[in-house]
């Protein structure tokens, strides 16, 4: 006789108002078989406060492996599980994506539970760019991926929403304004909070702001992306001062054919691709 598999439910919980909790979520936490905690002593206060009295277990960054497939093995003797974080949505820059992902391979059900997420109710908060946006959550301590990433970000035309822990803003500000330059940006704090603050300025004025000011509490940064003109003029630039020999052979070891490589080096240097082909015919080159 074979057990059906129970499911994983990743459960939304508060990012700081109780009243953001679901009746779907409250209802689920009650009826699951575990509930999986980032901390459990945090997550105790607030079933608590709902009344729920399923029995937990932690399930942490630096369990999440073993723990996972002590969960994967529940599962799939037919327990359901709930999966919560300390604050938001499981699985946004949290252990809980590695859990999914093992679920997912040993072919066990898996639903979401909509509720807070601290990323999404800053970048709405902010008054920047919504349509497009990247989200990095906290930005790695290893000091070279941090400084790609910020390198990359730097050319992003989407608005960019980052976590940050209040004894490093300063920090990380100074880091963006060495990488970005002067962009708009919203730092949101203390989100649904009593004392939630969003305080809207340029990078170097936030850095400013916050020189006198200290920061508390856990932020958001929504940064405003990149003008396209700004970015293409740059690009530009960049084209104009590459021999135009070493610019064609750019795209021809990419496969492209010679009228395609003319064209698409034409369009860098904002001319026409006739005028890319008498250029190369003055340099010598007669194979056009």
């Amino acid at each position: 006789m074979t057990t059906e598999t129970g499911t994983l439910y990743l459960c939304a919980t508060p990012i700081g108002n109780l009243e953001d909790m679901t009746f779907r979520v409250i209802r689920v936490l009650k009826e699951v078989d575990l509930i999986a905690a980032e901390d459990t002593r945090n997550s105790i206060k607030l079933l608590n406060h709902f009344d729920i009295h399923t029995p937990m277990t932690s399930y942490h960054e630096y369990n999440k492996f073993e723990k996972g497939l002590s969960l994967v093995n529940r599962l799939s003797k037919g327990q359901n599980i709930a999966l919560i974080t300390d604050a938001g949505t499981p699985g946004i820059s949290d252990p809980g994506e590695e859990l999914v992902r093992m679920c997912r391979e040993a072919g066990i059900p898996v639903t979401s539970l909509p509720g807070a997420c601290a990323c999404v109710t800053a970048l709405t908060l902010s008054g920047l760019s919504t349509r497009r946006f990247c989200f990095e959550a906290f930005l790695p301590a290893d000091k070279k991926e941090r400084k790609s990433i910020l390198t990359e970000l730097k050319k992003e035309t989407r608005t960019v929403v980052l976590y940050e822990a209040p004894h490093r803003l300063r920090k990380t500000l100074e880091e963006l304004y060495e990488a970005l330059g002067d962009r708009k940006l919203t730092v949101c704090r203390e989100l649904t909070k009593k004392h939630e603050t969003l305080f809207t300025a340029t990078i170097k004025e936030a850095m400013a702001y916050y020189g006198q000011q200290e920061p508390r509490g856990e932020c958001v940064l929504v940064i405003e992306g990149r003008s396209r003109a700004s970015l293409q003029a740059e690009e530009s630039e960049g084209f104009l001062s590459m021999p135009l020999k070493e610019h064609m052979k750019l795209y021809e070891t990419q496969g492209m054919d010679r009228k395609e490589a003319m064209k698409q080096v034409a369009k860098d240097r904002g001319t026409t691709k006739r005028e890319i082909y008498q250029a190369l015919l003055s340099e010598g080159e007669d194979e056009c």
